[in-house]
């Protein structure tokens, strides 16, 4: 029988409860009350050992599963799931009545690995990836697995930058020229295997994907650190020796921190906190983060436009997925950063009917900087070669706020870290 822990509540009676661990198919351990007086008369009998501390317990009984037998008013949907969140940090399956959380499945990897994950799509993560493969690979030899929904269906590996005929080729080929690891590959410089997956879970297990084949042709090449592109919200299927939880600062801080997100809060090293503008709450987000687990690095950032060639002087037409109210910022940072003058800037590469027409509209434009999104190749690069219009790839610069915590200290260490328990284990 499976070794459980069961959660119980003092507003069931205890013959109630112990019929109940009695009947119920698991080898129970021991019971954490979790609060609740109501039915409580004092010496009661629940057949086990009654605990208080759920970390505690789950370090010391090491059980198999953690069943809930509480309820309303005791533990209700918020914090039942703030509590399945720490369960499954713990890799311990959560089930209750009516329904049933696991860990999600993480493969052994046997080098030195930082996983970056997100919490939802358009959060910055993969410009993350990016920023942390150029930092790390200045000193070391990085190589990155990034999974996607329209990645290949066999893993393919991008070697260093791929240039924007390539990717048109790719495109004619029916193939889809931004996916991520193409993306990374472009703006980072360093090899990058493209997976793909299917599904997403509330935990961010996936239903299929073809990672770990991705990770073995990552091992192969014998690189001293492998990061792992998470997609959407769903985790690579590694078990990657350090974890870097990517969030943007214009989502909802009771959605972030709150239902299995504090899952992937409590599996993290380090949060990042992309698009912190002026005026989005990203304190408060930082705060409720470090309410989830307090210590946590915590730093705030702002994405700005990087161009991979020289754009000074030209009239540039700019296409982006960022929302229109930074567009203004986006333009300003251009011309002052790189000498740009910027006749248009278009926050539509994921809507292809409204991207037609930016296009129309920047007939005056003598380059195309473009970030490698949606129908960045499909689209404008094509639109661009048409035209006779140059057409340059974009990164975004990630630009920690005054008075954060050094990001690339931090990252130094993560790796580092990551390397040294990598030599322990050997």
């Amino acid at each position: 029988m499976t070794r459980a822990l069961a959660l119980i509540d003092g507003e069931h009676y205890a013959p109630v409860i112990r019929d109940a661990l009695e009947a119920l198919p698991y080898d129970f351990a021991a019971a954490l009350m979790l609060g609740g007086t109501e039915k409580l008369h004092g010496g009661e009998d629940y057949g086990v050992p009654v605990v208080r501390n759920l970390d505690a317990a789950l370090a010391e009984l090491q059980p198999d599963a953690v069943v809930d037998l509480s309820d309303e008013p005791v533990l209700g949907p918020r914090d039942r799931l703030a509590l399945a969140s720490r369960v499954l940090a713990h890799g311990v399956p959560y089930i209750g009545a009516d329904f049933r959380f696991d860990p999600p499945p993480l493969e052994p990897f046997r080098l030195p690995s930082l996983g970056i994950v997100g919490t939802g799509k358009r959060v910055g993560k993969t410009t993350t990836t990016g920023y942390v493969a150029r930092r790390l690979s200045e000193t070391r030899d990085v190589v990155v697995v990034s999974m996607g929904r329209g990645g290949p269906p066999e893993p393919q590996v991008a070697e260093g930058s791929p240039t924007v005929e390539q990717l048109l080729e790719l495109s004619r080929q029916g193939r889809h020229a931004a996916s991520d690891y193409l993306e990374i590959a472009a703006v980072a410089g360093v090899a990058t295997v493209g997976c793909r997956r299917c599904g997403g879970g509330m935990a961010g297990a996936t239903f299929d994907s073809n990672v770990d084949a991705g990770a073995k042709l990552a091992a192969a090449r014998g690189p001293d650190l492998v990061l792992f592109d998470g997609s959407g919200a769903s985790l690579p299927p590694i078990a990657t020796d350090r974890r870097i939880l990517v969030v943007g600062a214009h989502q909802d801080a009771a959605v972030m921190t709150g239902y299995l997100n504090a899952y992937r809060i409590l599996t993290s090293d380090l949060v990042v906190v992309t698009m912190a503008e002026e005026g989005t709450p990203w304190s408060e987000l930082r705060d409720a983060i470090r309410a989830v687990k307090p210590g946590i690095d915590v730093v705030a950032s702002v994405l700005r436009p990087r161009p991979a060639a020289p754009v000074a002087g030209r009239r540039v037409a700019f296409f982006t997925t960022a929302p229109e109210p930074i567009h203004d910022r986006q333009a300003e940072h251009l011309r002052a950063e790189h000498g740009a003058e910027v006749v248009l800037v278009s926050g539509n590469l994921s809507r292809r009917d409204a991207l037609g027409q930016d296009l129309e509209r920047a007939g005056d434009a003598d380059v195309f900087v473009t970030e490698i999104k949606g129908a960045a190749i499909d689209v404008v690069a094509e639109a661009g070669a048409e035209r006779g219009i140059d057409v340059v790839f974009s990164d975004n610069d990630l630009l920690p706020l005054r008075d954060q915590p050094d990001l690339d200290e931090i990252l130094e260490q993560l790796a580092v870290t990551a390397t040294q328990l990598k030599t322990v284990r050997r």
